[in-house]
């Protein structure tokens, strides 16, 4: 039974818009899931450190076959494939994928958190997010468009259509 998931992706080195349209395509192709649908690409300011470039984000829709530690693996292979190294966080990257949710799991494994543990905390996340299943309840959390209003001191701005 496939499991309906969602994976944040967003990058600020090198030419990003590029780096995240290329990382939809291999998402297209990962074995065991159907791809769904993907956001448009927003610009965000970055968190943490902030003396970096702004990041390109979006959000992808799977349905996926395959276990979620399965499906984190193949997003780190994705990630390694565009060059990711991981040094301190929050720090400047060519790509980074995260896993928010899949189904409707709830995991506080510190290899593997569902929902994602900072989803509802960040625009950057949400209003892809919201684009694409904006009645998407998050467990624990609530709707996704609830959420977003929440985060609207963030700034976001979607610079290309849906990627689809």
């Amino acid at each position: 039974m496939s499991q309906r998931c969602f994976i944040a992706l967003g990058a600020n080195l090198g030419d990003p818009v590029a780096t995240v349209t290329a990382a939809i395509v291999a998402l297209r192709g990962l074995p065991q899931t159907e791809f769904i649908t993907a956001s448009s690409l927003y610009r965000t300011a970055p968190v943490g450190l902030r003396h970096q470039p702004d990041f390109i984000n979006a959000v992808v829709e799977l349905a996926a076959v395959s276990s979620a530690p399965t499906l984190l693996e193949a997003l780190f292979d994705i990630e390694a494939r565009f060059g990711r190294q991981r040094s301190v966080k929050n720090a400047p990257r060519t790509l980074d994928l995260d896993l928010l949710l899949y189904g409707d799991s709830v995991s506080d494994d510190p290899q593997l958190t569902l929902p994602h543990p900072r989803l509802h905390e960040r625009a950057f996340v949400l209003a892809p997010l919201a684009e694409i299943a904006p009645q998407l309840l998050i467990p624990g959390r609530g709707r996704v468009g609830d959420l977003l209003q929440t985060c609207a001191d963030q700034q976001i701005e979607k610079i290309l259509p849906q990627a689809a």
